[in-house]
């Protein structure tokens, strides 16, 4: 069982996000007040995931991260975002959070976000020895148009950059958390067409729904990627009908937080060094460096 320190200075708005968290048997949550609260709590029993409001008093969210990611750097943070945080939003996760729910959305959002954090948390202990002898691979997939491939895809692309590759824990949850986002996009608002203008939330039932009908249904989504010690890239095209990429805002700035711009667009260009798309929007190019600690 996962145990999830929730951090927020309003009762009613740790009770409505642990609320929604204690619905899944798997999860265990326990509460902080604030910052320096949720440090000593964290010290005492170590959580597996931390989720924090940003606007408290005394010890404010993103200073909470900063310590968290000095202390515990592997510990992943989680955000939770409201109007008026954006800048500090920015910079937490410019800074090393691995993910973020807006307080709007934690309905839809906020049990996923934490358990797509969580499994991507998750050491790969079984092959850190293996890993540790190769010096570069390369692979490319023709994926099929079903979200299920996305959790498997994403375990061997870990376990590719690991040791000796430079990438730290940190830094491998929030690589996975952006190529989560990437090809979730390329299966659900490329191929499947969904805009998040004509459909805000996708449920399963709209996705199995549009998978059945024709020209959806034979739709791929190719992936490829290369690591090396230096760098790892990873290339995702859909065959959809693209999407106006440049109005796409810069990456890390509190515009790219406001309402109606995608989470996993705004994650997938603050976690990577380089982003790059093309193709009309179908296909997205990204990059990481190797040794950053971003």
């Amino acid at each position: 069982m996962a145990t999830i320190l929730i951090v927020d200075d309003t009762a009613v708005d740790r009770r409505l996000a642990g609320g929604l968290l204690e619905q899944t048997p798997e999860l265990d949550v326990c509460y902080a007040e604030n910052g320096m609260d949720a440090m000593l709590k964290i010290a005492n029993y170590l959580p597996d995931l931390v989720l924090t409001d940003l606007q408290m008093p005394e010890v404010d969210g993103l200073q909470l991260m900063n310590q968290i990611a000095e202390r515990f750097p592997d510990l992943p943070v989680v955000l939770m975002t409201a109007h008026g945080s954006e800048n500090i939003a920015a910079q937490a996760l410019a800074n090393g959070a691995a993910s973020f729910v807006p307080k709007s959305d934690l309905a839809n959002s906020l049990v996923e976000t934490v358990q797509h954090v969580l499994a991507l948390s998750e050491t790969e202990s079984r092959h850190k020895r293996l890993m540790a002898c190769a010096r570069r691979a390369e692979f490319e997939f023709e994926l099929e148009n079903d979200p299920a491939l996305i959790t498997p895809l994403l375990e061997m692309v870990q376990q590719m950059v690991a040791a000796p590759h430079g990438f730290d824990h940190p830094t491998r949850v929030r690589m996975g958390v952006a190529l989560e986002h990437a090809l979730s996009n390329a299966m659900v608002r490329g191929n499947l067409e969904l805009s998040r203008a004509a459909v805000p939330v996708c449920t399963s039932r709209t996705v199995a729904d549009r998978l059945a009908q024709e020209p959806y249904k034979n739709r791929r989504v190719y992936f490829k990627f290369k690591v090396t010690p230096e760098r790892a890239e990873f290339v995702v095209r859909d065959q959809g009908a693209g999407f106006d990429y440049t109005q796409i805002p810069e990456a890390g700035s509190a515009e790219s937080l406001r309402e109606g711009v995608g989470r996993g667009l705004v994650l997938i260009t603050t976690f990577m060094d380089s982003v790059e798309f093309s193709d009309q929007g179908r296909q997205i190019t990204m990059v990481k460096l190797a040794n950053q600690t971003n």
